[in-house]
Parts: C-alpha cells; structure tokens; sequence
C-alpha cells in the first residue's frame, strides 16, 4: 500500500520554521511521507506569516499554490493571519480547516480526530545543521506598530525540563548548533507553577550550554534591556555560547523609538553592545531596523544611520513600515509617501553593505572554523558568512578555513584542516 504523503509551507520567523518542523516530525512518526517534486500530497499545511501586507499575500499566494500543484489534498491553514482573517481563508479553494495560533499544536489532532498524535516538538531539522529550539511564545510589549501580540497572544514559556529533552533529542540527531528562539525570549521565565521561582534566560542558556555534544549555541533576536549582566557572564564563560547575538534596534533615534513604544533607549542599546564587547572582543551584532515609520523626520532617519556607524552591524534585516489595521501607528498622522520610504531603504541598504564588507576586512588571512551549511557556505562562530573555495564538502561538518579574501557578500578561503 503506498504511503500517505504531506507538504508543509512556513513563512516569517524562525518560530514559525520550528512549528513546521514539529508538524514534519509528528506526521513522519504517524507514518507519512514528505512529497518529492511532482508528487501529490494528501495532505498540506501552510504555517502563515502577518507581520507585514505583503507577508500576507505571499501566505495567501502559498495556499494557492499548493491547491494548484495538490488538488485532491486537504489543506490546514495555521499561525498569525488565522486570528484576523479566518473567514478569507476558508474561502480560498481547498482550504479544509483553519486552525487558529492558540490551538496550532493541536492541528493534527483537529485533522486526525481518531488517531493518536504525537508530542509537539522537534527531533531534527530538515534541510539545516543548526536548529531552532522554541523557548517561548507569544509577546506582552505592545509597540505601536506590530499585530504579534493580537495574533500570538501574551508570553508563555516552556518548561525548562521539556527544552533540555528536546535539545539532547536533537544532539542524539546530529545537530552541533542550537539557536534558542521565540518571538520574545527575553520574556522567557520556564512557565512558573504557583510558588516556584522563575527561570530566567541566562538559567535556560547555561542549562543548555551544559548539555554534551552542544557545540555552538545561539540566542536569537532579544530587545537590548533584556540582556542582563548574568547572562552575559554565562556566554563569556561558556566555551559553547558564541560570541555574536541578534539585539533588536528598530530605530536609531529616541523620538522615533518613543512613537514606537519600544522599552529602552539608543543609550541603553549602546550600553549593551558596548558590554557584550568588553567581555569577548570579538563579539558581532545583527539587528532589525524599521525604515519609514510614521512621522520618520530626515533627522531621525539619519540618526539611525549615525547608529549603524557607531555600531558597525554584521548584518541589518531591513523592513520598510507597513501599516497594520488595530496597531496605534496605523492612526498616527504623518505617514511617509513610498518614494520616501524606498529612498530611506536604500540609502540604509547600501550603508548595511558598506559597514558589513569593513567589520569582515580584519579577518583576511586568519584562520577560522567553520560550520559547512550547504554548496560550500557557513558561519564562524561569531557569524562571519564564509564561501570555502575547493571540493565540495559534506554538510554539517566543522572545518579551518585560511581567510583569502573579502567579498561583496562574504569572507572566502581554502580548507587548511577538519
């Protein structure tokens, strides 16, 4: 008898990726199969995104396409557009269920209501040698211009027991880099029963640095004033926490950061990475940055480029505004033309460009280890992207590599040793 087969689609963040994979995981372990190129699925998932307008037509667009290239397949539609736009969803052809964000680890139990589902959580991660580990959901902060907390709701952990199991499931698969994610894991506190003491995240970082076979380990996107002196000392003294973390900018300007409702200042955003340098030299940064929020004056815009040079970013994830209905920015006044708007975006991405290509240069002609990815890129420890010259190499695997030279988009080099 031929095996039943799923397709899975996930857009936006990288807590959306890990719910996919669990989905992958659970319907692996009931017995079906991932559908290859051309064949037909019997049934599909579609994990979608809201963040921004154009996140929703790509979720829109996806659920489309998969009732083109899978006409006889029930499709289940999950994640942050199901809590605003669940009647528009089940209209679109082939769409067999919605199932909204509170309930998405119960989808399979929804679409399989006679069979015994699995545990959500992940065991592997397709297609990737680090993997994601979600640690918490949902977001308390409210700024002015984000629907994530009306679509994921308020912060809610998980227990410290259950991600310690996951991440030693993961080492037992082969996975050497672990990156702790959520949608705002600085809130991270292990889901407290009455009377217990919360776990704070640098509890949760040592707690899983500790774990055997842990390689690397990264912390994903987290606000500046969340990273607290404790844990910086558990990534200095760990010999498994890298050394380069994702802190979220947004704007380089206090006027604009007030508009927002962001929780800290550009001094204390400074303070942070300042800190994390002093500990270990070699620290890198990544960051998101909002370009054209309502109101954005040429000032404020060229304060946040001011930031980039002070700051020196490895990499800037750039969104230009995009106004969202029952957010407090989408009723502010002074909402910037899209001429503007591209302009500033530019302007910005070519800065990022610029100021990413320096904080490599110093790296030519050393030597670094690198985790092979795929067709011959990875990361150094700290996030240097590497493009490695010669044969191609076997994924997930750790290799020196002497730094030749800097290009456009990465360092490259030559394998010295693995």
């Amino acid at each position: 008898m031929e095996k039943k087969r799923f397709k899975i689609a996930a857009l936006g963040c990288r807590t959306n990726q890990y719910e996919a994979q669990a989905f992958r995981d659970q319907l692996l372990t009931l017995g079906y199969e991932e559908a290859q190129e051309g064949q037909q699925a019997d049934i599909c998932i579609v994990n979608t995104c809201t963040v921004t307008k154009s996140a929703d037509e790509r979720s829109r667009h996806q659920i489309r396409s998969l009732n083109r290239e899978h006409p006889d397949s029930k499709i289940f539609v999950t994640g942050c557009m199901t809590e605003k736009q669940a009647p528009t969803l089940l209209n679109i052809g082939g769409v067999a269920g919605v199932v909204k964000n509170k309930d998405k680890e119960n989808l399979l139990k929804f679409a399989f209501p006679e069979e015994e589902i699995p545990e959500f959580k992940i065991e592997r991660f397709e297609a990737h040698t680090r993997a994601f580990v979600k640690v918490q959901d949902g977001c308390n902060s409210f700024c002015s211009y984000c629907i994530i907390p009306y679509v994921r709701g308020r912060s809610r952990s998980r227990r410290l027991q259950s991600i310690l199991d996951e991440v030693q499931g993961l080492v037992k698969n082969g996975f050497y880099e672990i990156v702790l994610t959520g949608i705002n894991i600085g809130d991270y506190d292990g889901a407290p029963s009455e009377g217990e003491e919360p776990v704070r995240l640098s509890t949760l970082t040592k707690a899983v640095s500790a774990i055997e076979g842990v390689r690397r380990l990264r912390i994903s996107s987290i606000d500046p004033d969340e990273v607290d002196d404790e844990l910086i000392e558990v990534i200095k003294n760990s010999t498994n926490c890298v050394p380069s973390m994702h802190v979220v900018l947004q704007s380089g300007s206090n006027t604009v950061l007030k508009r927002m409702r962001r929780k800290y200042t550009v001094q204390q955003f400074f303070d942070t990475v300042d800190r994390l340098k002093s500990a270990i030299p070699s620290f890198t940064f990544t960051t998101d940055i909002i370009v054209g929020f309502p109101g954005e004056t040429p000032e404020e815009f060229q304060e946040t480029l001011d930031v980039m040079d002070r700051v020196s970013f490895l990499k800037v994830h750039m969104f230009p505004y995009s106004k969202r209905e029952g957010t407090l920015a989408a009723r502010m006044p002074n909402h910037l033309d899209s001429v503007t708007v591209q302009s500033r975006k530019q302007t910005l991405l070519e800065k990022a460009e610029k100021l990413s290509f320096l904080e490599r240069q110093p790296y030519v002609g050393q030597i670094l280890e690198v985790l092979v990815e795929s067709h011959n890129f990875g990361h150094t420890e700290n996030f240097l992207p590497v493009q490695i010259e010669g044969p191609l190499l076997e994924k997930n695997q750790f290799v020196k590599v002497q730094i030749v030279e800097n290009q456009k988009e990465a360092l490259t080099g030559v394998v010295v040793s693995s």
